[in-house]
Parts: C-alpha cells; structure tokens; sequence
C-alpha cells in the first residue's frame, strides 16, 4: 500500500470513517461519484492503489483512498484530462517526485486560471445581453403602455365626441 505520510497532500475527509472503510456503494454516496466511475478510475490507474477488498471480494475504501479520490474530483472539475490524472498519480506513487508533481499541478493551475479568465468574458458578453433584452423589455412595455393610453383617451374622446353631437 502507498505511503501517504510524505508530502502527498489531500483533501480533507469526513471523520466518520470507519476503520474498515467504506463499500463502493458509501463511497459513492460521500463523494457524488457514481460506483461505475470508481471502478472506471481504478480500472485507468487513477487510484493510487487498488481498492482493498474485504474477505467477500468487495472493495473497501479506506480514508487515504476517498482523500485521493476527493483530490481526483477536484482535479477533474478543473478540467485536467484523465490522460493527465493519470500521470499525477504515476508521480504520487513514487517518493522523489515532488519537484515534477509541483511543475504538473503549476501548469495545470495555469490551464485552470485561462479558462476562468475565458469563462469571465464569456460571463460579461452574456451579461451584456442580459442587459440588451431588459432595456428592450422596459422599452417594449413603455411603448404599449403609452399606446393602450393613447387608445384609452382616443376612445374617450371619441366617446366625448359621440356625445356633444
């Protein structure tokens, strides 16, 4: 089993896990992921080490295995490619490779800091629009307010008229 005392730094997990670990299916439910994903991940070569299994064959995930997943989860939510996590966790499994897990996670936050500055001009075109569409709608209801009150005194004009003759 690897070594998670060094310098590999998680996520925090939840104190209530027991002893034994969690089932795949509890697991599942603490992180948001669905039970295939986390085979799928252990089948890629994501996790740091196979899930252990209990005297039944079923997998049990153990504190140090729902941090690395939580730190996968983080990683793919920020868009780093499973080709990609794949590599970081070839990285954590070996002691000496600090320096290259930190040049990786540097790069990688850069990706993360393009797209959010993408994400924000995006954001700003949409809210250009948004704001487009609402003076258009203010305009809109303006104009047929103004003409239903043009209507309503023409009416009544009409009316006035109808009845003075």
């Amino acid at each position: 089993m690897n070594d998670m005392s060094g310098p590999l730094l998680l996520p925090d997990v939840p104190d209530e896990i027991p002893p034994g670990g969690l089932s795949i299916g509890e697991t599942a439910a603490l992180t948001g992921l669905g039970v295939e994903t986390l085979r799928y991940y252990e089948r890629e070569g994501l996790l740091l080490d196979p899930a252990p299994r209990d005297a039944g064959g079923r997998r049990r995930y153990r504190r140090n295995d729902i941090a690395w997943i939580s730190g996968l989860i983080m990683l793919r939510e920020t868009g780093m490619p499973i080709a990609d996590i794949r590599v970081m966790a070839d990285l954590s499994r070996r002691s000496g490779t600090e320096a290259e897990r930190l040049e990786f996670l540097e790069r990688h936050r850069e990706r993360v800091i393009e797209e959010m500055e993408r994400t924000k001009r995006h954001l700003s075109a949409i809210d250009k629009k948004i704001d487009a569409y609402r003076l258009h709608a203010k305009e809109t209801q303006a104009k047929e307010a103004h003409a239903k009150e043009e209507g309503e005194q023409r009416h009544g004009h009409d009316d006035e008229d109808h009845g003075t003759r």
